[in-house]
């Protein structure tokens, strides 16, 4: 049978040649799969990869990918006359309770199946004692364990779904070892030491099918976690954490080393879903506290250089260029055949080197490294990578002895990596990992679902409060995308206004002064924001209108209406419960926007003010109502040689007879919409009071409020593009810090925790 397909593959071939083709074409002939569909990379010409792809709980068999030879048939799997079909996910063997019973005891256990686990008498249940198999080819919940009170140093740590265990003593220094049944593949750590402190060394192992895959919210719990701790600057400690990951503190400084495969084994679409989760995390980090210093690299049989961290040591580069050179670029041109892993942690030594030859033998001490790489581990070139890693993990470990350092050296480095592709090479991944206190390695169906996983890394207690926070890529709750947007509704002897507000702190909304009239009082005034319970009616305990607000103040002077100083406080009777679907925008002058903005030592209000309003058209964005609670209005503020010719417009409004536009426009005002040099959004008769604001490196900042415009173009909302005429006109924030930092920096107070203003 070999020889016959030996001739066969040698005839196709020799066809080839008498037609003067080099190779020929593969054909669509018998690839098909039953109840799923197959991507081709290059079509059908040689070097094509074809992989099979599957509903939900479904996995390809016999083969998950194959590829157009030279001899223009596929590559074959040994069982290869099966024919090609989505077979049903099946989970590991839960019959490896020890001391218990699992129930229904079936040969083999499939998507949606359910188990019930019960211990025998004298022994007590601890872990799950029911779990369901999941689509991804685990067990819910935890491993399920019987044990009973023994005089044992460590607690019994079980054994997994599909696995072996040797040793069954657990007292200090005793180990135990795991290897995984026919078919699967261990996950996690093989042997594991009991210690003094009760606790088991390195972590639970885990046996996987090659369909297997970890969920969002795993990779989320475990690698999200983990940074979620680390990137929040910590003050130093003496005592080692339990499931301390890559944390550093404030003398420490932490590298991060990202690595994307982009060899002819991994399709485009997990290059570029990898590509953007990096532009994601990367962007997420810059939220924290921490900045750490970074080396991305996307490789093959060669590396190109992103961005080398020297640079970033050296202060060469900014993070707003490293996320526009990752976005831009595309392998395009680019050689992706074969794939050279060592190469990149070659790579990445020779990087480490260079920061220890600068800084010392002790200032290397300092430094932190994580390793992020995206790979399915087909490297074909330059070796196994061990050795290597291994080099790694001296240098940073420093070859230490004693265990009696703390914190220990094996801290100081991370290497996660991200399996991808249709084919995985597991064997040859999961020794590289290194680190402490959790999962390194994740096996990943949809690279897209890192977008989230990251996102959510800082919406975590610790940092939830920051201003300015919010979701970029849509979400079923749109609220997450403008958390800080508030709806006023003020009531008054028939009277009804409807205006918009920004919440600045947990107890204060941001809007117009004229909003309100004489003889508003606080019980006419609702401020509706949405929190984890829900959208919530909030009583509002009193509200304070800029002193200079007077709308008769230019009548004599041809403006019937003025609205300059249009800018008001409303100060809510109980605190908003601050979540993802409500906090508060980072406002001008404040230290904590300064954070955000990543100005270093003592800043000032007009450093911010340069940074946000550089240019001459700025780009700016305010909301309106809509049927999905709010949409997105984007304008250019006119600056500098721009201004005049916008406010000029002011003048054709209803109420102003004056010749002079800096009547009614006084420098606090910002100047948006018209036709040219683009076509600015209009306000509407209810977007009054709304945040003008700008999103800068993944944090809203509200540079204006939206007080008046020159013609009433809607009622009601919505996204209206702009006249050639129309023009509004937005408070400037900046010019009212005086006023907003009477109130919200007041610390002579206890009703509410004030805000810290610049001292310049």
């Amino acid at each position: 049978m070999l020889l016959s397909v030996h001739w066969i593959g040698l005839a196709a071939a020799l066809s080839c040649l008498l037609t003067g083709e080099v190779w020929c074409d593969c054909t669509e002939d018998n690839v098909q799969i039953e109840g799923g569909h197959y991507n081709l990379t290059k079509g059908l010409k040689t070097g094509s990869l074809l992989t099979y792809h599957c509903p939900e709980g479904y996995y390809p068999y016999p083969a998950q990918k194959r590829v157009c030879q030279l001899n223009d048939m596929w590559s074959q799997d040994s069982t290869s006359s099966k024919p090609q079909k989505c077979r049903v996910v099946e989970c590991p063997d839960p019959k490896v309770l020890m001391h218990g019973i699992v129930s229904p005891p079936q040969e083999r256990y499939f998507v949606d199946n359910e188990t019930t686990y019960q211990c025998y008498s004298g022994y007590t249940m601890r872990g799950s004692s029911r779990r369901v198999c999941f689509p991804n080819g685990k067990w819910s919940g935890s491993t399920p364990i019987c044990s009973r009170d023994s005089g044992n140093d460590c607690a019994d740590p079980g054994i997994p779904a599909g696995a072996f265990r040797r040793g069954n003593s657990f007292r200090i220094d005793d180990k135990v070892k795991y290897s995984c049944k026919n078919g699967l593949f261990l996950v996690g750590s093989s042997e594991r030491t009991c210690l003094e402190n009760g606790q088991w060394t390195g972590t639970e192992p885990a046996c996987y099918y090659k369909y297997t895959y970890d969920t969002p919210l795993e990779v989320s719990e475990a690698f999200g976690g983990a940074l979620k701790a680390s990137l929040t600057t910590l003050e130093p400690i003496d005592d080692t954490q339990e499931g301390r990951k890559i944390k550093i503190s404030k003398t420490d400084t932490l590298n991060v080393y990202i690595a994307v495969d982009i060899s002819e084994s991994i399709e485009e679409k997990y290059f570029i879903d990898a590509r953007d989760a990096v532009v994601q995390l990367i962007t997420k980090i810059s939220s924290f506290s921490v900045t750490p210093n970074y080396e991305i690299l996307f490789f093959s049989s060669d590396v190109y250089e992103v961005v080398n961290i020297v640079d970033f040591l050296d202060g060469k580069t900014q993070l707003s260029t490293v996320k526009a050179d990752l976005e831009k670029f595309k392998i395009d041109n680019r050689d992706t055949a074969g794939t050279d892993l060592n190469l990149v942690f070659m790579t990445i030594l020779e990087r480490m080197a260079f920061i220890k030859q600068r800084t010392g033998e002790e200032g290397f001490k300092e430094h932190r490294h994580a390793i992020i790489l995206f790979t399915d581990g087909a490297y074909n070139m330059g070796g196994t990578p061990e050795p290597t890693v291994q080099k790694i993990k001296n240098m940073v470990y420093m070859d230490q002895t004693s265990r009696s350092e703390k914190p220990l050296r094996e801290e100081y480095l991370d290497i996660y990596i991200f399996a991808i592709g249709a084919l995985i090479f597991d064997d040859d991944l999961i020794p590289l990992v290194a680190g402490t206190g959790g999962d390194h390695y994740f096996r990943m169906s949809d690279i897209r679902s890192l977008q989230k996983t990251f996102d959510e890394i800082i919406d975590e207690e610790e940092v939830k409060g920051l201003c300015g926070l919010h979701k970029e890529y849509d979400t079923t709750k749109r609220r997450e995308n403008y958390p800080w947007v508030v709806f006023i509704v003020i009531q008054n002897e028939g009277r009804v206004m409807k205006c918009l507000g920004s919440l600045v702190t947990p107890m204060f909304v941001l809007t117009a002064a004229h909003c309100f009239t004489f003889g508003d009082l606080p019980q006419h005034v609702t401020v509706d924001i949405d929190d984890m319970n829900g959208r919530r009616t909030k009583k509002v305990k009193n509200f304070f209108l800029h002193p200079k607000f007077n709308v008769k103040a230019k009548v004599n002077e041809g403006v019937e209406e003025f609205y300059d100083y249009d800018v008001a406080l409303i100060q809510l009777v109980d605190y908003v419960k601050i979540s993802t679907l409500a906090r508060p925008i980072c406002i001008p002058c404040t230290q904590e926007t300064s954070n955000a903005l990543k100005l270093v030592g003592e800043s000032t209000c007009k450093e911010q003010e340069q940074l946000l309003l550089k240019n001459h058209l700025e780009s700016l964005t305010f909301l309106t109502r809509t049927n999905y609670l709010v949409g997105e209005k984007d304008v250019h503020a006119k600056l500098g040689d721009n201004r005049d010719e916008c406010i000029k417009h002011a003048l054709k409004a209803p109420g102003i007879t004056t010749n002079d536009p800096n009547i009614p426009v006084t420098d606090n005002f910002l100047c948006t919409g018209g036709l040219t040099p683009f076509r600015d959004h209009i306000a509407c008769t209810g977007d009054s009071g709304g945040a003008v604001f700008k999103n800068y490196e993944q944090r809203t900042v509200q540079i204006a409020v939206v007080s008046w415009g020159s013609e009433n173009l809607c009622k009601g909302g919505g996204v209206v593009e702009s006249t050639k005429n129309s023009r509004d006109f937005h408070l400037n924030i900046f010019r009212v810090i005086p006023f907003l930092k009477s109130i919200l920096g007041n610390d002579q107070q206890d009703d509410y925790a004030p805000l810290e203003f610049l001292k310049n």
